[in-house]
């Protein structure tokens, strides 16, 4: 095969590694900056605070910046500014799929990296014009990031040789959870240090900065890149030759027929409701229950993502060693990595629930729990372009919308779950996200594909011989 060293689609798998990295850091810095921006005493909820442990956090006040400025918003208020992110988020998954199909990912992905980052930039002058204003500018952000994991899924559909997908799939959408580690502890300080606002011109001036390398250094095809080298351009034309579809037309009524594709939307919203709960409930089971502000301490925040992270990575170089050295069959390695990386978190999310007041072991399980989980990027995660590369961007639009529901319905529920922030109420929580995890996980493994479908390759509707 062709060199990897400073290799075209190596260049886009770094690229977009950092595209993905100011993507979710532009994402998760609101989440951040929010307890700065609210004023002390309307962020108080009733103290209901379990007695179950003791009191772990002696935490000493450190002298802090606090020029920036506050705001008098309700706890609901706040859930609304959180939330309003994945209301532009998912509506654009599947208009996104389509538009890469026609236009192309290049532009797709860039501009809305560009876009969201001028959001970005605009956060604190909403923040000042009204509450109203702001939760328009996140969900302008979420319309802006809806569109790049579907413009990423359709560059990769013309870019990455079968036998090296889960590797540069998995180093470009690793990006996201290493922004995740990087920018919770880096918003941490530079609210503590300068100024919130800060928070937001800083990672929106990286995203600028990131677009003109974009802009310049990418194409959408191989054969459209201006310094490809031939064999390597060769090279990866003549691996997908059997695999693109040229029809112009989208086959939406196969697609939505297609159990494969289902078995994907189902192990994708499963993973993302254990996903999204542990995000935005975490730090409240540390606070409440553990008596444990993880808060304070942003490096153990942040070490589930690093350790998924990692995962993500390795597994990704696992995957394609398996395909290729051992003959092992696609679909095997899909449905072997997905069976891991959903029962494996559910297992200690489970045990989590059941440790009493040991944080270190808390700490430690969703750990192990968040990590294991980046065995799924080389699972289902990647498994669209297995079964369709030419409609790759759709098929992800589809099943991104599915799983992005979680991430508005779960916290609600698990919230409404825990009252009255008993040990058991959270175990309740645990189990349900459990229990989805593993009924998405037997759904994959017993529906999922490794097969290019009949209805995703050229001249399906012609006779095939």
């Amino acid at each position: 095969s062709v060199p990897t060293c400073c290799s075209a689609r190596y260049n886009l798998a770094l690229l977009a590694f950092f595209g993905f990295f100011l993507l979710y850091a532009l994402r998760v810095n609101l989440s951040v900056a929010l307890v700065d921006m609210v004023e002390r005493n309307t962020s108080l909820a009733k103290n209901t605070t379990s007695n179950v442990c003791p009191e772990h956090s002696s935490a000493i006040d450190v002298p802090r910046n606090t020029s920036g400025k506050k705001y008098s918003w309700d706890a609901d208020t706040q859930g609304w500014i959180l939330g309003s992110f994945f209301y532009g988020y998912i509506i654009t998954q599947i208009p996104g799929g389509y538009l890469a199909s026609k236009i192309g990912g290049k532009l797709l992905l860039g501009f809305g990296i560009f876009g969201t980052s001028v959001f970005t930039l605009l956060t604190p002058l909403a923040a000042n014009l009204g509450v109203g204003y702001l939760i328009a500018v996140r969900a302008l952000e979420g319309l802006g990031e809806g569109v790049t994991f579907p413009a990423m899924h359709s560059m990769w559909s013309s870019w990455a040789p079968p036998l090296e997908r889960s590797k540069l799939l998995s180093i470009s959408y690793a990006g996201a959870q290493l922004g995740t580690v990087v920018s919770l502890p880096l918003s941490g300080l530079i609210c503590y240090y300068m100024n919130w606002i800060y928070v937001f011109y800083i990672f929106g001036a990286l995203g600028v900065l990131w677009w003109f390398f974009w802009m310049w250094f990418v194409s959408d095809t191989p054969e459209s890149h201006w310094s490809i080298s031939r064999a390597e351009r060769e090279y990866i034309l003549s691996s997908l030759k059997d695999q693109l579809s040229t029809q112009k037309s989208v086959p939406w009524s196969q697609i939505l027929e297609s159990l494969p594709l289902w078995a994907i939307v189902v192990a994708h919203f499963s993973y993302n409701w254990t996903f999204y709960t542990l995000l935005t409930l975490l730090p409240t089971y540390m606070k409440e229950i553990l008596r444990f502000d993880a808060q304070e301490n942003g490096f153990l925040s942040a070490l589930p993502y690093f350790g998924c992270w990692l995962c993500i990575i390795l597994s990704g170089q696992i995957a394609d060693y398996l395909r290729e050295k051992h003959n092992l069959s696609t679909v095997c390695v899909r449905k072997s990595f997905t069976l891991i990386g959903m029962i494996g978190p559910a297992v200690f999310l489970v045990a989590a629930g059941f440790i009493g007041c040991n944080y270190e072991l808390a700490v430690a399980f969703v750990t192990v729990s968040t990590t294991l989980g980046g065995f799924c990027t080389s699972g289902y995660g990647i498994n669209h372009l297995d079964i369709a590369p030419s409609y790759a961007g759709i098929l992800l639009g589809i099943t991104n919308s599915f799983a992005t529901i979680p991430g508005m319905v779960g916290p609600v529920i698990a919230k409404n779950l825990t009252h009255n922030n008993t040990v058991g109420e959270w175990q309740t929580v645990f189990y349900i996200a459990a229990s989805i995890n593993l009924f998405g996980a037997i759904f994959f493994a017993l529906f999922g594909s490794g097969e290019v479908q009949d209805w995703a390759v050229s001249g399906y509707h012609l006779h095939r011989n």
